[in-house]
């Protein structure tokens, strides 16, 4: 049975003693630190609870000692974010997470999967991501028909907003390689609007967006006048159940992993370019014919250094 090393101070709150640790490297701290991945894997945190989630990650031989009060000090968040963290976790409280920590020591063998170090354990949270995608895409009808639709709106409005912003814009520069008239717009409100009102009346059927959390509202937004405009709306998203997938007619979805101190979107950015495959796949011959050219002018041009 594990003791612990915090006590009750006299005004009713916790009070924090210097904790103690298992050794580093032993077979209960490595139980603890698989317990950890595994509470943690697949939940929405708040970059504030990421902090607390990485430091226990990096200290998994002291964090079944440690109190509410120790982790919010060396974090710098406080007591009460501690507890969100637990409940974010699906605990009713703090307590309850330290002893399910504690109770993993007493668990079976250790995979050899724990050994790994918390950075690794971060990129392999992204392989798992990865996987899920390659496994998503054994059914590509919904891919080929979102491709075939992008590829035969003209002209086609991509958006992305925030942090989506760069997938927009990877997208955009990539597509517009061989579909004739890409329109990437990145900024909200009535710019937004206007833009896509504008796509509308040049003929657009279709408006591509990337909503990757956090989900800006702006976005959401975007997507009901999108949508009150005429267009129709295909969304890459990592939730087909979230906030934004009621807005749109067509939506593909790639996980993003909360893991490291910012999402990482890794699976999302392969989507992307699977995506431009497709749609380039869909795209008239002639079209994309127009993609060659361009090497052959790259090449003429000398605009790349030679491999």
């Amino acid at each position: 049975m594990v003791r612990g090393v915090t006590s009750t101070a006299a005004g009713g709150g916790e009070r924090a003693d210097a904790p103690a640790r298992l050794p580093e490297g032993s077979e209960d701290a490595s139980r603890v630190a698989a317990r950890l991945r595994e509470l943690i894997e697949g939940h929405r945190l708040s970059p504030a609870q990421r902090r607390i989630a990485r430091h226990l990650l990096g200290r998994p031989h002291e964090a079944v000692f440690l109190s509410s009060v120790d982790i919010a000090v060396a974090t710098g968040t406080s007591q009460p974010s501690v507890t969100r963290f637990a409940f974010a976790l699906g605990f009713s409280g703090f307590p309850e997470f330290r002893d399910d920590l504690r109770a993993a020591m007493h668990d079976g063998p250790v995979a050899a999967a724990t050994e790994l170090g918390p950075v690794q354990a971060m990129v392999d949270s992204e392989i798992r991501n990865l996987e899920l995608l390659r496994d998503s895409l054994g059914d590509t009808r919904r891919l080929h028909e979102l491709a075939g639709a992008l590829a035969a709106s003209r002209p086609l409005p991509v958006v992305g907003l925030r942090v989506s912003a760069p997938l927009a814009h990877l997208f955009g520069y990539l597509a517009a390689k061989a579909h004739p008239d890409v329109r990437v717009f990145d900024a909200p409100g009535s710019a937004l609007e206007d833009g896509l009102s504008r796509a509308r009346d040049a003929g657009a059927r279709w408006v591509l967006a990337f909503g990757l959390p956090r989900y800006p509202r702006e976005l959401r937004d975007g997507l009901v006048w999108a949508r009150k405009a005429g267009l129709r709306v295909g969304l890459v998203t990592d939730n087909a159940a979230g906030a934004l997938a009621e807005h749109a007619d067509a939506v593909l979805t790639a996980p993003v992993s909360s893991r490291f101190a910012f999402d990482s979107q890794a699976a999302p950015s392969v989507l992307c370019a699977v995506l431009v495959h497709a749609m380039v796949d869909a795209l008239p011959v002639r079209e994309q014919a127009a993609i060659e050219h361009f090497e052959s002018s790259a090449g003429e041009r000398r605009l790349f250094l030679p491999d």
